[in-house]
């Protein structure tokens, strides 16, 4: 059997799934702007905090695999901290992703993915006590579940794996991971 096929039921499987275990909505999921709050980790005791804003792409929308894909974009600030040779390091990284969301259900779950790929910029640039990323500028990657709540679906909550590196651009570069929980409010 196709792959395609078979990744096709799978979604459905796990859209319909995810339905039934999601938090009634009472209207549905809008793509509008938020406002947002960030916290991650990684297994060397790096911390990471971030604000940002995320801006929908205006129109843009498509259905595909019997869910809704749109587009936004996420403007971020974030303070990246570690144990360097010295105390505690500090870096203050600004970064902008597009970003895609599918949600299953032809959109009207309150349940998505998302994924995007984007850039950053470090200040200084980050070198811990484990590791040193070469460049100030890397890209930024990642990957997300989560879902909406409240009576106009304005509370989000979602699980993120993010990534950061340069590309290969300049060794070494180790990368950067880190698991995030991230709250917006969306207006």
């Amino acid at each position: 059997m196709p792959l395609a096929p078979v990744l096709q039921r799978a979604f459905t499987v796990l859209s319909l799934a995810l339905t039934a275990l999601a938090p009634q909505a009472q209207t549905l999921p809008q793509e509008t702007r938020s406002l947002y709050l960030q916290a991650g980790a990684d297994p060397q005791d790096t911390r990471a905090w971030t604000v940002g804003l995320t801006l929908p792409w205006a129109g843009w929308q498509r259905s595909w695999w019997g869910g809704t894909w749109r587009g936004h974009w996420d403007l971020y600030a974030s303070q990246w901290a570690s144990d360097g040779a010295t105390g505690r390091v500090h870096s203050t990284v600004l970064g902008i992703s597009p970003a895609l969301r599918l949600r299953p259900d032809q959109g009207h779950s309150p349940w998505f993915f998302e994924g995007g790929i984007g850039a950053s910029h470090a200040s200084p640039r980050f070198v811990t006590r484990y590791k040193e990323m070469s460049t100030r500028f890397n890209f930024v990657s990642h990957l997300a579940i989560g879902f909406n709540h409240g009576a106009a679906q304005q509370h989000e909550w979602q699980l993120r794996i993010q990534h950061s590196s340069n590309g290969g651009i300049k060794k070494p570069n180790p990368g950067q991971n880190y698991l995030q929980l991230r709250y917006a409010r969306h207006f």
